[in-house]
């Protein structure tokens, strides 16, 4: 036993012996500044103690740990500062985070992988980035974000990963890192992900980003889906803010894909069925239904029937009677209106409506209100070159042409007879409901002066009237009546050794003068007149006259030469 006994103390020895040894030997290959691995044996409130190994402990302050503590047992690495100094073997936590983390970023440098960062302050150009360890870089403002930096104190306090730039300029430490290049590689292999894994019909979440004319843009993670504002109900939609909110989260339908051209189409409005499926259970060609006015323009106004079941009114459908300007003369957005379906194409989603059709067309007896003949009184609300529009009613004129104005007078522009605003009493001449159509006439109230000229002074006949007018095609004659005619250039001397301009001297406007009716033409209300007519005339009543009187007195022949040279020798 007793020899049994001495075997085991040798052992003992032994073991410690080869412990000490080793541990000599591995704490001699030690270096000052080099990274060991050590125990942890005891954690008090100022420091950490740490067995590398050696013949005392190593302790580090607990202010090296950034508040969190290692457990007792737990291996840590450190640097060895000293071996041999007061009270043990000198170590540092904190220089050997910093140690390794310069292994970890020349690594990430070298490899081209990201590293962990925040983005603390800013300084001129950029921000300030701490990677740890006492070890910071900077970041340029260009490189700091995927998109413009609109407020960069928005930045701040941001973990962020980044990519290494730069480690050292000058042989100094000089880290330059760059957010920017990261996002976009994150933003591209998100993006690749999305059309690989996403189809058509799926359901996706994003957050509305930002808005245009045409819609809002939603962040799928990076990247853009357009969310179009036809897209976004079946209804009118006037304003993308009035169906989402900037920064809102929503989930959406997506209903286009194109990876070549990376666009991405999404959809509100999928999660419901399209109205259109069911239209014609609901509504039918000649169907009176009520609507709100959505929008106008310059031809028409839409009308919304239901949500996403919108039609058209022409602006020529708004009025059976009135010329309608513009659509706003009548409409505003928001108005509830009654319409009639005139027609409708659903593949188009397109539905045809007229106002006008829910009243009575007043054209539609407007004939046996105005026949031919009905003395009316109206007023004068426009003046053309040609004529005058006569209100007869509300939405009903008449329209007077210049040549209906006088029987008598010439009327080269109606504004010289007539004033817009005139209370005039009119007849009608002729109406057309079919065309819309009915003229009127101021001279038809009083008999054709024309016609009752024409039965009094048959062509042959003489009268004496009053020049009115000379001009290069003769001098024109008002007649009693008012009728005016024209004695042409042509008539007005007997002496065709006198030039029209020779004879026309000895007459003035004004002047009263004998004429002789040669035609007159009701219909197209014109009278020839002439003065040598009416010379040859009156020398062939005197001839007669002169016959007469010689055959009374003597039975002896008389010949008109006698009767020339009884002139000749009067004179």
């Amino acid at each position: 036993m007793e020899q049994m006994e001495v075997e085991k103390n040798e052992a003992v020895k032994s073991s410690i012996q080869t412990q000490l040894e080793e541990s000599l030997k591995s704490l001699g290959a030690l270096e000052d500044g080099q990274l060991v691995e050590g125990t942890v044996v005891d954690v008090t409130a100022d420091y950490v103690f740490i067995d590398i190994g050696y013949k005392a402990e190593g302790k580090i302050p607990v202010s090296e740990f950034a508040g969190k503590l290692p457990a007792v047992g737990e291996t840590i690495t450190v640097v060895l500062i000293r071996k041999d100094g007061r009270g043990g073997p000198e170590v540092s936590k904190s220089k050997a985070d910093a140690k390794q983390l310069w292994k970890d970023l020349r690594k990430a440098f070298d490899e081209k992988l990201a590293v962990e960062g925040v983005i603390e302050k800013q300084v001129k150009g950029g921000f300030e980035v701490n990677l740890g360890g006492d070890i910071h870089a900077f970041l340029p403002i260009s490189q700091s974000d995927s998109q413009k930096v609109e407020k960069p104190e928005k930045l701040l306090g941001l973990k962020a990963e980044f990519y290494i730039e730069r480690l050292f300029s000058d042989n100094k430490a000089n880290v330059v890192v760059n957010r920017r290049k990261y996002l976009e590689e994150q933003i591209e292999s998100n993006r690749e992900r999305f059309f690989k894994e996403v189809n058509i019909g799926d359901t996706v979440k994003g957050t509305v980003k930002s808005f245009t004319s045409f819609g809002a843009f939603i962040d799928l993670g990076g990247f853009d889906g357009l969310l179009h504002i036809n897209d976004m109900s079946w209804g009118h939609v006037t304003r993308p803010k009035d169906f989402v909110k900037k920064g809102q989260e929503i989930e959406l339908k997506v209903i286009r894909l194109d990876s070549a051209e990376k666009r991405i189409n999404l959809s509100l409005k999928h999660f419901s069925e399209d109205p259109w499926v069911h239209f014609e259970e609901k509504y039918h060609v000649n169907d009176v239904v009520t609507g709100h006015v959505t929008k106008l323009t310059e031809f028409g106004a839409f009308i919304e029937l239901e949500e996403g079941i919108e039609g058209l009114a022409h602006i020529s459908e708004f009025s059976w009677t009135k010329k309608i300007n513009k659509p706003s003369d009548m409409l505003k957005p928001g108005d509830e209106v009654k319409c009639m379906i005139l027609g409708y194409d659903i593949q188009a989603g397109r539905v045809s409506l007229g106002l006008k059709q829910v009243t009575e067309n007043p054209w539609d007896s407007i004939g046996e209100k105005y026949p031919e003949g009905t003395k009316v009184s109206g007023k004068v609300v426009k003046i053309t070159n040609t004529g005058a529009f006569v209100q007869l009613e509300e939405g009903i004129d008449g329209f007077l042409n210049a040549d209906d104005i006088s029987w008598t007078k010439k009327v080269k522009h109606p504004g010289s007879e007539l004033t817009e605003g005139q209370d005039l009493e009119v007849v009608v001449i002729s109406c057309d409901p079919e065309q819309h159509r009915i003229r009127v006439g101021v001279k038809q109230l009083t008999d054709d002066p024309w016609q009752k000229f024409a039965d009094e002074y048959k062509p042959g006949s003489t009268l004496e009237g009053e020049i009115t007018a000379i001009n290069e095609y003769g001098v024109f004659v008002k007649a009693p009546g008012g009728i005016e005619g024209l004695v042409n250039k042509s008539n007005l001397s007997d002496d065709r050794n006198v030039s029209f301009e020779d004879a026309v001297k000895n007459y003035n406007v004004g002047d009263k003068i004998n004429v002789y009716v040669v035609d007159v033409n009701v219909e197209r209300s014109r009278v020839a007149f002439s003065v040598k007519e009416f010379k040859k005339k009156q020398q062939r009543d005197e001839l007669s006259q002169y016959m007469s009187s010689v055959n009374d007195d003597s039975d002896s022949a008389f010949t008109l030469g006698d009767l020339m040279n009884q002139k000749k020798e009067s004179r």
